[in-house]
Protein backbone atom coordinates (compact mmCIF):
# COMPACT_ATOMS: atom_id res chain seq x y z
CA UNK A 1 0.00 0.00 0.00
CA UNK A 2 0.83 3.65 -0.84
CA UNK A 3 -0.12 6.71 1.38
CA UNK A 4 0.54 10.01 0.09
CA UNK A 5 0.46 12.17 3.22
CA UNK A 6 -0.70 16.44 2.57
CA UNK A 7 -1.91 19.20 4.35
CA UNK A 8 -1.66 22.11 6.25
CA UNK A 9 1.49 23.39 8.32
CA UNK A 10 1.51 21.69 11.52
CA UNK A 11 -1.48 19.32 10.78
CA UNK A 12 0.16 16.51 12.34
CA UNK A 13 1.02 14.92 9.38
CA UNK A 14 4.32 13.88 10.81
CA UNK A 15 2.48 12.37 13.54
CA UNK A 16 0.51 10.58 11.78
CA UNK A 17 3.63 8.79 9.63
CA UNK A 18 5.15 8.18 13.08
CA UNK A 19 1.72 6.48 14.09
CA UNK A 20 2.12 4.46 10.51
CA UNK A 21 5.78 3.25 10.84
CA UNK A 22 6.28 2.74 14.89
CA UNK A 23 2.18 1.07 14.73
CA UNK A 24 1.70 -0.40 11.22
CA UNK A 25 5.25 -1.44 9.73
CA UNK A 26 5.23 1.66 7.02
CA UNK A 27 8.31 2.79 5.00
CA UNK A 28 8.50 6.60 5.39
CA UNK A 29 9.93 8.54 2.45
CA UNK A 30 9.59 12.23 3.38
CA UNK A 31 9.34 15.07 0.43
CA UNK A 32 10.94 17.58 2.97
CA UNK A 33 13.58 15.28 3.75
CA UNK A 34 14.11 14.72 -0.08
CA UNK A 35 13.96 19.08 -0.35
CA UNK A 36 16.47 19.53 2.97
CA UNK A 37 18.86 17.61 1.09
CA UNK A 38 18.84 19.91 -1.78
CA UNK A 39 19.05 22.98 0.45
CA UNK A 40 22.35 21.34 2.12
CA UNK A 41 23.72 20.48 -1.74
CA UNK A 42 22.93 24.14 -2.50
CA UNK A 43 24.86 25.56 0.64
CA UNK A 44 21.11 27.57 1.37
CA UNK A 45 19.79 28.59 4.51
CA UNK A 46 17.29 25.79 6.01
CA UNK A 47 14.37 27.42 6.53
CA UNK A 48 10.71 27.19 5.26
CA UNK A 49 11.81 30.11 2.51
CA UNK A 50 14.56 27.97 1.31
CA UNK A 51 12.25 25.07 1.30
CA UNK A 52 9.50 26.46 -0.97
CA UNK A 53 12.12 27.80 -3.10
CA UNK A 54 14.10 24.63 -3.90
CA UNK A 55 10.91 22.69 -4.01
CA UNK A 56 9.49 25.05 -6.48
CA UNK A 57 12.68 24.92 -8.56
CA UNK A 58 13.11 21.00 -8.70
CA UNK A 59 9.58 21.37 -9.83
CA UNK A 60 10.18 24.13 -12.48
CA UNK A 61 13.76 22.15 -13.90
CA UNK A 62 12.38 18.71 -13.77
CA UNK A 63 8.26 18.68 -13.65
CA UNK A 64 5.47 18.67 -11.10
CA UNK A 65 6.12 15.16 -10.16
CA UNK A 66 9.74 15.42 -10.06
CA UNK A 67 9.56 15.08 -5.92
CA UNK A 68 7.40 12.14 -5.50
CA UNK A 69 9.03 10.42 -8.52
CA UNK A 70 12.71 10.44 -7.07
CA UNK A 71 10.78 9.45 -3.66
CA UNK A 72 8.40 6.35 -5.44
CA UNK A 73 11.93 5.24 -7.14
CA UNK A 74 13.39 5.21 -3.42
CA UNK A 75 10.44 2.90 -2.48
CA UNK A 76 9.81 0.57 -5.81
CA UNK A 77 12.99 -1.12 -3.86
CA UNK A 78 11.23 -1.55 -0.50
CA UNK A 79 9.13 -4.53 0.03
CA UNK A 80 5.75 -3.62 2.18
CA UNK A 81 3.77 -0.36 2.99
CA UNK A 82 4.80 3.23 2.32
CA UNK A 83 3.97 6.53 3.55
CA UNK A 84 5.10 9.81 1.16
CA UNK A 85 4.83 12.41 3.64
CA UNK A 86 4.38 16.15 2.61
CA UNK A 87 2.89 16.16 -0.76
CA UNK A 88 2.76 19.82 -1.67
CA UNK A 89 1.68 20.66 -4.91
CA UNK A 90 -1.97 19.39 -6.94
CA UNK A 91 0.36 17.36 -9.77
CA UNK A 92 2.17 15.80 -6.35
CA UNK A 93 -1.15 14.24 -4.92
CA UNK A 94 -2.32 13.41 -8.52
CA UNK A 95 0.81 11.34 -8.96
CA UNK A 96 0.20 8.94 -5.88
CA UNK A 97 -3.26 8.43 -6.96
CA UNK A 98 -1.65 7.58 -10.62
CA UNK A 99 0.60 5.09 -9.01
CA UNK A 100 -2.17 3.27 -6.95
CA UNK A 101 -1.81 5.01 -3.98
CA UNK A 102 -4.58 6.77 -1.42
CA UNK A 103 -4.27 10.34 -0.29
CA UNK A 104 -4.97 11.55 3.07
CA UNK A 105 -5.01 15.16 4.39
CA UNK A 106 -4.57 15.82 7.28
CA UNK A 107 -5.63 19.84 8.69
CA UNK A 108 -6.49 20.98 11.92
CA UNK A 109 -7.29 25.16 12.96
CA UNK A 110 -4.20 27.85 12.47
CA UNK A 111 -4.06 28.77 15.88
CA UNK A 112 -3.77 24.76 17.10
CA UNK A 113 -1.56 24.24 13.71
CA UNK A 114 0.88 27.63 14.84
CA UNK A 115 1.05 25.61 18.62
CA UNK A 116 1.94 22.47 17.02
CA UNK A 117 5.00 23.86 15.01
CA UNK A 118 6.12 25.51 17.74
CA UNK A 119 6.24 22.72 19.92
CA UNK A 120 8.26 20.68 17.66
CA UNK A 121 11.01 23.49 17.67
CA UNK A 122 11.84 23.46 13.95
CA UNK A 123 13.88 26.23 12.07
CA UNK A 124 12.20 26.31 9.94
CA UNK A 125 9.07 27.24 12.28
CA UNK A 126 10.50 29.64 14.20
CA UNK A 127 8.70 32.89 12.84
CA UNK A 128 6.03 35.17 14.47
CA UNK A 129 2.39 33.63 14.29
CA UNK A 130 1.72 36.34 11.37
CA UNK A 131 5.01 35.07 9.40
CA UNK A 132 3.70 31.74 9.57
CA UNK A 133 0.13 32.39 8.11
CA UNK A 134 2.28 34.91 5.28
CA UNK A 135 4.47 31.23 4.48
CA UNK A 136 1.58 29.31 4.31
CA UNK A 137 -0.17 31.65 2.30
CA UNK A 138 2.82 31.68 -0.43
CA UNK A 139 2.78 28.43 -0.50
CA UNK A 140 -0.73 28.42 -1.63
CA UNK A 141 -0.03 29.01 -5.19
CA UNK A 142 -3.13 28.13 -7.66
CA UNK A 143 -1.77 29.30 -11.26
CA UNK A 144 1.33 27.00 -11.77
CA UNK A 145 1.33 23.68 -11.12
CA UNK A 146 5.39 23.92 -10.41
CA UNK A 147 4.44 25.85 -7.23
CA UNK A 148 3.24 24.51 -4.16
CA UNK A 149 -0.26 24.61 -3.40
CA UNK A 150 -0.84 23.17 0.03
CA UNK A 151 -4.70 23.73 0.13
CA UNK A 152 -4.94 22.78 -3.60
CA UNK A 153 -3.35 19.29 -2.54
CA UNK A 154 -5.37 19.02 0.52
CA UNK A 155 -8.72 19.41 -1.29
CA UNK A 156 -7.56 16.31 -3.77
CA UNK A 157 -6.97 13.89 -0.59
CA UNK A 158 -9.15 10.98 -0.89
CA UNK A 159 -9.69 11.17 2.71
CA UNK A 160 -9.12 13.87 5.22
CA UNK A 161 -8.60 13.78 8.71
CA UNK A 162 -9.59 17.20 11.06
CA UNK A 163 -6.76 17.09 13.76
CA UNK A 164 -8.41 19.52 16.33
CA UNK A 165 -8.50 17.23 19.26
CA UNK A 166 -6.06 15.04 21.19
CA UNK A 167 -3.48 12.89 20.15
CA UNK A 168 -5.80 9.40 20.80
CA UNK A 169 -8.75 10.88 18.75
CA UNK A 170 -5.90 11.69 15.71
CA UNK A 171 -5.01 7.90 16.10
CA UNK A 172 -8.43 6.49 16.31
CA UNK A 173 -9.30 8.91 13.07
CA UNK A 174 -5.79 7.02 11.06
CA UNK A 175 -7.90 3.56 12.55
CA UNK A 176 -10.96 5.13 11.10
CA UNK A 177 -9.26 5.43 7.84
CA UNK A 178 -7.14 2.58 7.51
CA UNK A 179 -10.26 0.51 7.96
CA UNK A 180 -12.18 2.53 5.25
CA UNK A 181 -9.02 1.43 2.37
CA UNK A 182 -9.19 -2.15 4.00
CA UNK A 183 -6.04 -1.89 5.28
CA UNK A 184 -5.68 -4.60 7.80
Amino acid sequence: MIIGITGSFGAGKGTVVEYLKKEKGFTHYSASGFIVEEIERRGLPLNRDSMALVANDLRADHGPTYIIDSLYARAEAHDGDVVIESLRAVAEVQRIKELGGIVLGIDAKPEIRYAHSLARNSVKDNVSYEKWLEQEQAESNQTDPHKQNIFGALKESDFTITNNGTIEELYKEVEDFLRSVDFV
